[in-house]
């Protein structure tokens, strides 16, 4: 949580200056917009497919290797 207090004679500019800073330095927009686009963890089907094409274009490399 970001508090951040209006000194007396400070500007309305600068402190909203100070304010954008100190979200920027907390980073919450940053995790928000990773949060928002979050993409689901990969099942177990998906990893064994995806070490399945892996091992095949491997195999496949192995044989042009010598063409």
């Amino acid at each position: 949580m970001i508090t951040i207090w209006k000194h007396p004679k400070e500007s309305f500019e600068r402190f909203m200056s100070r304010f954008e800073g100190a979200v920027q330095r907390s980073r919450v927009v940053r995790v928000l917009r990773e949060r928002r686009y979050r993409k689901k963890d990969p099942t177990n089907r998906i990893r064994r497919n995806a070490a399945l094409k892996r091992s095949d274009y491997r195999s496949q490399r192995e044989k042009m290797r010598f063409y």
